[in-house]
């Protein structure tokens, strides 16, 4: 039996921002590069000797996911209230391409 899996979160729109199309993609690349930082620096791929136990070190990681979710969820505000993008549709789409491909049922 395949049981269908999902992780929901639900994130606010930045009340105290005025993100722009431009100043979201440079923020969600500035937050992956920290993620990527993250794990690099767990799996010692920065030169460093680990400093950090497991535990502490998937911590961060999470946290840095956390930072790119919610960039993410800001550029989608953007698209919505500045491009009219309808991302229910956009999502929609999504998924029925993920089934295609084989990824999920």
């Amino acid at each position: 039996m395949n049981e269908k899996v999902t992780k929901t979160i639900t994130l606010p729109r930045l009340n105290r921002l005025n993100p722009s199309l431009e100043s979201t993609a440079l923020k969600i690349m500035e937050e992956s590069g920290e993620l990527a930082q993250a794990i690099g620096k767990f799996r010692g791929l920065n030169g460093e000797a680990l400093r950090v136990e497991e535990a502490e070190a998937m911590q961060m990681v999470a946290k840095e996911l956390m930072d790119v979710a919610q960039t993410a969820v800001t550029m989608m505000f953007v698209l919505e209230e500045h491009y009219g993008i309808d991302l229910n549709e956009i999502l929609t789409s999504h998924l029925s391409k993920l089934k295609d491909k084989g990824y999920c049922d």
